[in-house]
């Protein structure tokens, strides 16, 4: 059986979040949705739906472009995922 595509309810939508830390990993690897997220995929909290990601990574403009129009065809959407390292709390 093919994978369907989950599409978004509205528009395009700004979501700023935090990863966690997982000891058992030794990683930064626990990303939360938020909220909002949930909102706009319904199907992510079907509990019984087995939900699966693919990810991709480009080492250029030319090469994300080239996988956009691919998309396009496809009927699929991108989702872009930026990583930020933020400054630790002063707060001691």
């Amino acid at each position: 059986m093919d994978m369907q595509v989950l599409r978004p309810v509205h528009d395009a939508l700004e979501i700023k979040g935090k990863i966690s830390y997982s000891e058992g990993a030794q990683a930064w690897n626990v990303i939360r949705f938020k909220k909002e997220l949930l909102q706009e995929f319904p199907q992510l909290k079907e509990k019984r739906s087995q939900i699966s990601y693919k990810m991709l990574i480009f080492q250029t403009y030319k090469d994300l472009e080239k996988a956009i129009k691919d998309m396009k065809e496809q009927d699929a959407f991108p989702i872009l995922l930026f990583f930020y390292k933020t400054p630790l709390n002063d707060s001691c």
